[in-house]
């Protein structure tokens, strides 16, 4: 009588470092745990996000807890990856996100209507971005429509937005003209007469 053979143990999750750090829930912030998603509600907003299969969520006190289910290095990179847009979605609950344009051009402008922001960018029609739910816009009244501010518990859909917005008109390399971030460093070349001038020295 043959003796059957020993079946091999199963492979223990690994599980990452940064992911299995524990995830404080701060005051004021509900926390909704599904099978296969979770939502996260707070002074900002509400957002809910997919959980992968490899990757479950627990609860202890006021404290989230990430584990990676299964094993193998893909499971551990999952860990660390939904813990952080865990973090991502619990600030965002609570200070939510901002990102301000600049409109640079003579007669460069925004308007708020109502969710619709129309755009006048020196063509011969001006464009207009509807702002999707998450995402609320304010236009300073002393910048006369040249600044634009977008704010969002949603990060990754406010700078989809901001990108989008952008795109309407980037900036140029040789004047600047143009929608830019606040902050951000514009590329400039010489034109034409700064390349003779410096070609003659």
């Amino acid at each position: 009588m043959t003796q059957a053979a020993a079946q091999p143990a199963t492979p223990a999750a690994k599980q990452s470092r940064v992911g299995r750090r524990g995830l404080p829930i701060p005051k004021g912030v509900t926390v909704t745990i599904e099978a296969t998603s979770v939502h996260v509600q707070g002074p900002k907003g509400k957002l809910t996000r997919p959980v992968p299969a490899d990757v479950k969520i627990t609860r202890e006190g006021d404290t989230l807890r990430v584990d990676a289910t299964s094993a193998g290095r893909g499971g551990a990179r999952l860990q660390g990856l939904v813990r952080a847009l865990m973090a991502t979605m619990i600030k965002g609950v609570v200070d939510g996100y901002e990102r301000t344009l600049e409109l640079v051009g003579t007669g460069y402008r925004a308007e708020l209507k109502g969710k619709t922001i129309h755009f006048a960018l020196g063509f011969s029609h001006p464009k207009t971005f509807a702002l999707p739910a998450e995402i609320t816009a304010t236009i300073p009244g002393d910048s006369k429509g040249t600044i634009l501010v977008l704010n969002s518990p949603d990060k990754a859909s406010l700078g989809q937005a901001a990108a989008t917005i952008k795109s309407f008109r980037p900036p140029e390399p040789y004047g600047g003209k143009g929608i830019r971030y606040r902050g951000e460093n514009i590329r400039r070349k010489a034109g034409k007469a700064g390349k003779a001038k410096g070609g003659g020295k």
